[in-house]
Parts: structure tokens; sequence; C-alpha cells
């Protein structure tokens, strides 16, 4: 008998599952809308021109080694990182009180943060969007919070974010509760507060001694604009807030293999950021002790090139406009097909992903009879849709709508 006949088993990652399921698949039609990663209109994935043209410059430089990065990273990516997050003017930036740590994507600089948080500063209750990415409870949980709570966004009867539910719940959170929050396109659905309630919830968060953390998986790759992607997390530093936020250059760089990704930290006092360092140094030791150095040097040589940077936002530019324009098409047809129910939501949203609103029958009906992938939730990748495909997909959604 093996000592480890007791393990149980425990529940599959559904989103993976189903792209295994579709990957097994013979049916030629079939479409996989489960997978967080940007396609073309080919269906593949795409490396971006610049990656591969930086990548192409680092393979000839003989003087790159495959020596330890530092515990804590390079730290001339976390400083661009940190800028293109904040901005350029940020009054952060200028009085020294925001900084960045190199962690693995974004799930490693939330894990980071939550370890933190946790240790550091006692914190044992944050609040997690409903619905919201799946690896924020799980990670939060595995940090040791005890108290691991929701707070209502996604309004099912109207399909848009429940705000003033959102209110509600925020505003019965204990002081000093981790808040997470997303700077834009929101995962899964698509629905982003508007600049007036995001200064609401900055006063509510204000009035109650709240702690903001925000995670930026998609600054550039939601509209296709840098700046207006990161207008919430910029308006809470320009408000005074003490927060953390965790990027991914996942994908806006179509670096998802690499894990690249950053803590940026802003506090009120520049004085306590050399413990703050400190202590991270020990988390990250007891982690994986030295993060990875291929994506970075591809993120930073972009970020502090202007000629880089100016390909690199066109191609970005290109990415965002896809999805949107395939929004737009997607709602078009269904309307065309007389589709009951109203689709103006799909375009309300935006960014990768879409919560279209459909019963779990309906979700069965598309995987089980149409051979179209999607999780339970109805939540699609809007990048897994191209002209080869929006026709099946449009007439599939009647059919489970209508049957």
């Amino acid at each position: 008998m093996s000592i480890f006949n007791g393990v149980e088993t425990a529940r599959v990652v559904e989103t993976f599952h189903l792209s295994r399921l579709c990957d097994a698949d013979p049916f030629p039609e079939k479409i996989n809308l489960t997978t967080g990663a940007y396609r073309g209109e080919d269906g593949k994935p795409w490396v971006l021109p610049v990656v591969r043209k930086v990548e192409q410059e680092m393979a000839a430089d003989e003087t790159l080694t495959h020596e330890y990065l530092d515990m804590l990273g390079d730290p001339d990516y976390s400083i661009a990182a940190t800028k293109m997050l904040l901005g350029k003017e940020s009054i952060a930036l200028k009085e020294g009180r925001a900084f960045g740590i190199q962690a693995l994507s974004g799930t490693g600089s939330l894990r980071i943060g939550a370890d933190f948080l946790r240790s550091c500063l006692g914190a044992d209750s944050v609040y997690i969007s409903a619905p919201s990415w799946p690896n924020h409870q799980l990670l939060f949980n595995h940090s040791g919070y005890k108290n691991i709570k929701t707070y209502r966004y996604w309004d099912a009867t109207n399909l848009c974010l429940d705000f003033n539910g959102m209110i509600e719940d925020l505003s019965q959170a204990p002081a000093g509760s981790v808040i997470i929050l997303h700077v834009c396109a929101h995962n899964p659905t698509g629905c982003d507060p508007t600049a007036e309630q995001w200064e609401k919830i900055a006063n509510l968060m204000r009035e109650k001694k709240l702690f903001p953390f925000f995670d930026c998986a998609y600054q550039g790759f939601a509209s296709g604009d840098l700046e207006k992607d990161a207008f919430a997390v910029r308006y809470f530093v320009d408000q005074g807030f003490e927060l953390f936020c965790a990027q991914s250059f996942a994908k806006n760089f179509g670096l998802y293999n690499e894990r690249t990704g950053n803590l940026t930290i802003v506090v009120k006092d520049p004085k306590v950021i050399v413990n703050i360092k400190a202590q991270i140094t020990l988390i990250v030791r007891g982690n994986y002790s030295n993060p990875p150095a291929h994506g970075v040097r591809v993120v930073k040589r972009v970020l502090s090139d202007p000629k880089l940077f100016g390909e690199w936002e066109q191609q970005i530019k290109i990415m965002a406009n896809r999805i949107i324009e395939t929004r737009k098409s997607l709602r078009e047809k269904l309307e065309a097909l007389g589709t009951s129910g109203k689709w103006n939501h799909i375009t309300d949203q935006i960014g990768m992903f879409s919560y279209l609103g459909l019963s779990e029958n309906q979700v069965n009906y598309l995987v089980d009879q149409c051979h179209i992938y999607l999780p339970k939730s109805a939540r699609i990748s809007m990048a897994g849709i191209n002209k080869s495909n929006i026709d099946y997909l449009a007439k599939s959604i009647h059919d489970a709508v209508t049957q």
C-alpha cells in the first residue's frame, strides 16, 4: 500500500480541461472559446513582431548570460514597468513613493503581495468580486487568509455591472480588508466601472480604511490605449492611497509562458521602502528564490526604446481593435438572426472576455451538440472567434437560446 493512497482527488481546472477536450475533438468546426490567450484571424497564437525583433537581437548579443537575477529581479525592468502603469508624471514616482518588484507574471505578483500583507501587516480579510478570475480565491486561500469574502459585481438579470450591490457589500467590509480590484477589462465579465463609479469606490474605501490591491493584466490590450486602461490605479494614486498592483505582461506582450510580471507598490512615506523590500526578499527566497530573465529583457528593451515602444503600441492596438470588431460583428449577427433577448452587453463589455448571459443548459447544448467549448458560466474568450467561425458560432448560440 502506498502512503499516498489517502490523497483525495481535486476538481479539474475547467478552462484547461475544456481545452484538452477540444484538442481531442475530431469535429471539423469545433471552436475553443475557453483559452485566455490572443489568437489572430487564422485562429493561431500571434507572436508580436516587436517581440520577435528583440529576441533576435538578444540571440545575437554575446554579452547576455544566464546568471541569476537578484531575488527582487531586474531593477531597470521594474522601474520601466512601474512607470508604464503609473505614468511618467505620477506624483508618487516623483516623490520616490512608488517602486516595483519583478514577479512571476500576475499570479506571482498577487501571491507575493498576499503573503506580504498576511505576514507583515496581519491582513486576514480579503474581498474578491463575484465572479472573478478563479485564481484570486485560490491563491489567497493558499496564503492563509481565513476570511475570504466576495462582493457583488455581475448583474445576471441586466447583464451589466451591479454597482449598487458592489458598494453595499464593500461598505460592510471591516477596516483593513484587502479589496481585489481589476484595473480594466474585468475578468471574466468584461464590465468595468465608469470614471464616476471609480470615484465613488475610492471615496468609500478611504472612508472605510480598505486596502486596494489592483490586478492589471490587460493594460493597452483592453482599449488599445495604455493611458486610458490605467485610469483606475492612477486615480487611486492621485487620491493619496497606499496600494499594491499586480502587473502581467502575458497578454499585452504575448509573453504567456515567460511569466513576466511586476508588483507595483505605492506608499506614503519613502522611508518604509527599505524594510518592505527586505521582507519581500525573504518571501521570494522561500518561494522560487530568483525570477526568470528572458521575458523581462524583452519588456525592458521595448519600454526603454522609443522606436520599439511605438511599434509595440501599434501592435497592441491591432489586438485590441480586432477584439472590439469581433464583439460588434457577433452582436450584429445574433440580432440579424432574431435571437431572443438583448445582445448589447457584448459590445458594452471590453477586453478579452465576455459574459454571454446564457444558462447552464444552453452552455451544455453548445458544448455537447455544437462542439463549441466554453465554461458553464458562459464566459467566452473573444480572441477565439474569427471570420471563419463566427457565423457557425452565432447560429449555434441562436439555436441554444431558441431550443
